[in-house]
């Protein structure tokens, strides 16, 4: 108590408290680097001081459209540049950002409209479509539209454009910054396969966090080079674009996520880093000869979405790439755990080093924990077999879920926010996920996680993506039931699968039925699994 009583007269005060927000990652690189080049999509260059002022004229020209603090601006944008600017311009002006899936339907748009009370929406030529498809459902306000006409397109003239719109603004008008690290700074909505999405809302406190994660995570140093794959509107492209700037990099923008986009990307532009899902990396892998391009040096891989098989860890490393897995979800923004690599596995080659990458991992530095909890909310043993849910908690968790008190309390029982994702834990603390709760198979009262089916199956040369899920089973309850995509030009046959499973896997482990075709996927490389197990209640036998 005596420290505490010499404490009288001490408190925040301008010159020694500031609310944490990315916002001020740009605010400094427009000072310290503003002739750096810190955006790039096709003939657009832009410096940080450019940046800088986009963000101040569109911040100061939502304001002059009646955009209030906590008033939502909703984005229907790809990976160009007016999105990376939306990031910063309107939290900037106290608003709140609302990425939306470009590839979700008009139904589940209008919802999102709706629920969030969107009051202003900035929408590529290419959605309009969607996005007026969506405003005709809705019987409640819907947003006003500024159309953002990117390279190759030509403006509707139906609405005004984004270029008009920062016409408006005033390059130098100042940053509304957060008076609370509290307060919201964006709305992300769940890609949900069952009910409505659940909206996250995260704040700055919690993306400033991220960002300084992914950085130690990364292993970054200054002026890195980022391509912008994993989508602006999944997780805030998991907080990279507000972390871009506290490093003076280069966000180096990708609209068509193709193999050869990124090959051209790292060859012509020098990229050194990118996030993608494991199906990303598989379409690098097997993409053709004449899509790839030569580069010297090593590109520094995030990896997250879906357990990544060892096996494509292993065949995609050597093409000049270091993997990182990485974990989290919308609610812990994008990345919040890593497969930290230790120095005593340096001399691990092959399979066995794509083994230990292929991990989950541990929490990474500004996540107060991650650990597998039984249903009654303890930790389970850390020996590598007793399953559990993923737990975590901290700063990188969200505030909740918006106007769902009911889901929120249920994903915070017990103090933990609770992920749905089964896994176990290592002697030395690495989480394993093994499945998504719903995801577990359960045969003959024996439980078959669909990860370690899929590992084996990628184990087949002529196997290019896969998913197993549970088909119901007369005998057994459920068995396992496989969907293979094959490699180009490469053939295989459901009993050589299925043989080739049983010569890894234990017997009751096996598929035991084998389906070809191309698997449907969100527009993050996420499997549909749900989509999937209804085709397999309705194979026979």
């Amino acid at each position: 108590m005596g420290w505490l009583a010499d404490e009288q007269g001490l408190g925040k005060t301008p010159a020694n408290y500031a609310a944490l927000t990315p916002l001020s990652h740009l605010k400094r690189a427009a000072d310290v680097f503003a002739h750096r080049t810190a955006v790039v999509w096709k003939s657009t260059r832009l410096t940080y001081a450019d940046y800088a002022a986009h963000v101040s004229q569109l911040a100061h020209a939502l304001a002059q459209k009646g955009i209030l603090p906590g008033d939502v601006v909703a984005t229907l944008l790809p990976n160009i540049p007016a999105q990376a600017e939306a990031h910063f311009g309107v939290p900037a002006c106290g608003a709140v950002l609302n990425t939306i899936n470009t590839r979700l339907e008009a139904d589940t748009v209008a919802y999102i409209f709706g629920h969030a009370g969107a009051k202003l929406l900035l929408c590529d030529t290419a959605f309009l479509p969607l996005a007026e498809a969506a405003i005709a459902q809705m019987t409640t306000p819907a947003p006003q539209i500024i159309e953002v006409a990117d390279h190759g397109f030509t403006a509707s003239g139906r609405y005004q454009t984004y270029d008009q719109l920062l016409a408006t603004g005033d390059p130098a008008h100042p940053w509304q910054m957060p008076e609370d690290e509290w307060e919201s700074i964006a709305i992300n909505y769940t890609s949900g396969t069952t009910g409505r999405p659940k909206g996250v809302v995260t704040h700055h406190r919690g993306a400033y966090l991220a960002t300084t994660a992914s950085t130690i995570a990364w292993r970054m140093q200054l002026f890195p080079i980022y391509l912008t794959i994993v989508p602006l509107f999944h997780c805030n492209a998991w907080c990279h674009p507000w972390m871009i700037p506290m490093l003076g990099g280069t966000l180096v923008c990708c609209r068509d996520i193709t193999a050869k986009a990124i090959y051209d990307a790292i060859a012509d532009e020098g990229v050194t880093h990118f996030g993608a899902a494991p199906i990303v990396l598989n379409t690098m892998i097997n993409c053709a000869a004449a899509d790839r391009r030569a580069f010297s040096h090593t590109v520094e891989v995030f990896t997250a979405g879906a357990p990544p098989p060892a096996a494509t860890l292993a065949a995609f490393e050597p093409l000049g790439f270091n993997v990182t897995q990485v974990y989290g979800l919308t609610e812990t923004y994008g990345p919040a755990a890593e497969c930290l690599w230790q120095t005593e596995w340096n001399s691990a080659t092959g399979d066995a080093r794509a083994a230990l990458k292929a991990r989950t991992g541990v929490a990474m530095a500004m996540l107060e924990g991650a650990e597998v909890h039984d249903s009654h909310g303890n930790p389970v043993p850390r020996d590598g077999a007793h399953l559990g849910e993923i737990a975590m908690r901290g700063n990188m968790v969200m505030k909740g879920y918006y106007k769902n008190p009911e889901a929120t309390a249920e994903a915070f029982k017990g103090g933990w926010f609770r992920t749905g994702d089964i896994a176990f834990q290592t002697a030395d603390g690495y989480l394993k996920i093994t499945d998504r709760a719903k995801d577990i198979i359960i045969s003959g009262g024996e439980n078959v996680s669909s990860v370690e089916v899929e590992g084996a199956l990628m184990h087949h040369p002529a196997v290019s993506l896969c998913a197993v899920v549970a088909k119901p089973d007369d005998k057994w309850g459920e068995v396992p039931c496989a969907f293979v995509e094959l490699k180009p030009g490469a053939s295989a046959t459901a009993a050589e699968l299925i043989a080739h499973c049983r010569s890894r896997l234990a017997g009751f482990k096996t598929p035991k039925h084998v389906v070809f075709a191309e698997l449907p996927k969100t527009s993050t490389g996420k499997i549909q699994k749900f989509e999937l197990r209804a085709v397999a209640k309705l194979i026979d036998g």
